[in-house]
């Protein structure tokens, strides 16, 4: 009697990495052994560039309040810390946004909270 092995499960686990490998240089797109080191390796980046993602905008927001606030005198650590005693609530995705494409409403909030 032959033995027992389940090769429509396997199979599919195969077709699944290498359909996840498809794009890929040479032999890491179709030969498994590499295919597989390749696509684990590719899922643990995206993993970890969801993460470093918000990092890097939030960052990046930093970068633009800060340089919208020098233009009206103030530090971007002294202009959050005024912005927060006056009580606006306005994030930094939001504050960027106004330093970057809405100059004078960004010196509004400024004056605000001078």
């Amino acid at each position: 009697m032959p033995r027992s092995v389940n090769h429509v499960a396997s199979k599919a686990r195969r077709k699944r990495t290498l359909k996840l490998a498809k794009g890929y240089f040479g032999r890491r797109k179709n030969v498994w052994t590499v295919a597989k080191n390749a696509v684990e390796k590719g899922l643990v980046y995206a993993y970890q560039g969801r993460k470093q993602k918000k990092r890097n905008f939030r960052k990046l927001w930093i970068v633009r309040i800060n340089a919208g606030a020098r233009q009206h005198g103030l530090s971007y650590s002294v202009f959050m810390n005024k912005l927060s005693q006056a009580g606006i609530e306005l994030n930094r995705k939001v504050l960027a946004d106004l330093a970057m494409n809405n100059p004078e409403a960004f010196k509004a909030v400024v004056d605000k909270v001078k």
